[in-house]
């Protein structure tokens, strides 16, 4: 029996593109928010909660448009606390837990690089409203990459342990950063629109930036061609997700006609 892949209207990949970011985001804002109170020195600790605030904020903001654009007059509460992990989109980047100071920098780093170029080619989309939005959190976005860059940059070439910390965390990390690329029906609909970016056209300059942030922080640069995962913008994630989850939707599923005030 043959199977034909249905075909997605504008709307339908507008909705979707918009979650991708969304979940991307929460997700990695959860993970940041699990420092608060356990940051390494206490400018650290703020500093993580307010970059963890920033992400769920743009979440929030990516939610309520998602909404609105599907139009079946779903609140943008029930696409964080009423889907199951297969439902969502994020990258399995964002869902690894937060491990080691060195790790979570490693990370924020080639998260915020990759999301500095997106969001500015995003900042151009023939759509007001998104583009505005992308435009607001733009100004958040370069903060959080000068945030971790410098960082990469202590760490890398600060003591032996920092280094050899920093090192392994890029290391493991590593073959998470592909799925940043990733692109599909949902990415070339809208291409066509001018309502999402080519990733393909800013790679190399974000290689560039990672290649030359890791040079200078004495650090070596893991292969770009090695084994990279995938399958996260098809709701494959690692076992981590699940848990993230149940601690994230427990309350809210627990009493979900409950009046928050």
């Amino acid at each position: 029996m043959s199977t034909q892949t249905k075909t997605l209207t504008k709307k339908e990949a507008l909705f979707e593109y918009l979650v991708r970011l969304a979940d991307d985001r929460l997700i990695l804002g959860h993970r940041l928010s699990e420092w608060c109170g356990h940051g390494p020195i206490l400018e650290e600790d703020i500093a993580l909660a307010n970059v963890a605030l920033d992400y769920i904020g743009h979440a929030a903001s990516l939610y309520e448009y998602a909404v609105e654009i599907e139009g079946e007059d779903r609140h943008r509460d029930d696409l964080v606390y009423f889907r199951n992990d297969v439902e969502f989109k994020n990258l399995k980047l964002t869902e690894l837990p937060k491990g080691d100071f060195g790790f979570t920098i490693a990370r924020q780093f080639l998260f915020a690089s990759f999301s500095y170029f997106l969001y500015t080619e995003l900042s151009e989309v023939e759509d007001e409203q998104f583009a505005g939005m992308v435009k607001k959190h733009l100004k958040e976005v370069k903060y959080h990459l000068r945030h971790s860059r410098e960082w990469v940059l202590r760490l890398g070439d600060g003591t032996e342990e920092s280094h050899e910390r920093i090192q392994d965390s890029i290391d493991d990390v590593w073959t998470y950063v592909g799925e940043l690329f990733y692109q599909d029906e949902v990415d070339e609909i809208l291409q066509e629109h001018n309502l999402a970016a080519d990733t393909e056209t800013f790679k190399e300059e974000w290689k560039e930036l990672v290649v030359d942030t890791l040079e200078e922080a004495t650090l070596e640069v893991p292969d770009f061609d090695q084994f990279m995962v995938e399958g996260s913008r098809q709701g494959l994630h690692t076992e981590h997700l699940g848990h993230l989850l149940a601690e994230m939707q427990h309350l809210r599923r627990s009493y979900p006609d409950g009046n928050w005030q």
